[in-house]
């Protein structure tokens, strides 16, 4: 596989599920010292999230704190409360060709704007028959990464 078009360059986020925001909220921020610096909703992912970030620049790591604004309705942001891993990557459109090319199983929705105002797209957790290839159980947001990004993470 190293005709790769695309190349992952980091860690943008890591998102945490629950059934009270609050109490996530409390060890985050309060116990552990991470800085919220926004938050969103959105109906259709049923999800309402604090943004935190660790870092500054193009070494940020975003933590999302997730609460679904309906447990019973999907998707389930709380479980599992690991619930996904962003991945700046350079290129997402050619990633995701490249990506489908070879067999990968993405979720519906195909590449949009995600909460952080940066373009992604979600790898499946499940492979089936006709997408064989998949996160492994995992729930992978690959995330367009930022101009300044990429040449900071290139150049490491």
């Amino acid at each position: 596989m190293t005709d790769r078009p695309f190349q992952i360059l980091g860690v943008q986020q890591i998102a945490i599920g629950g059934l009270d925001l609050g109490a996530l909220r409390s060890l985050w921020v309060d116990t552990f010292g991470v800085e919220k610096t926004g938050e969103y909703t959105s109906d259709s992912e049923n999800v309402t999230e604090d943004i935190l970030t660790i870092g500054e620049g193009a070494h940020a790591i975003e933590i999302d704190l997730m609460q679904p604004l309906d447990a019973d309705s999907r998707p389930k942001v709380h479980d599992p409360a690991l619930n996904h891993i962003g991945l700046w990557v350079d290129d997402l459109p050619a990633a995701v060709d490249w990506l489908t090319e070879q067999g990968m199983r993405f979720t519906p929705g195909g590449i949009r704007p995600g909460a952080a105002g940066h373009d992604i797209v979600f790898v499946h957790p499940k492979s089936n028959d006709e997408f064989p290839l998949s996160g492994e159980g995992v729930l992978i947001e690959l995330v367009q990464a930022p101009a300044d990004v990429i040449a900071t993470l290139r150049n490491e």
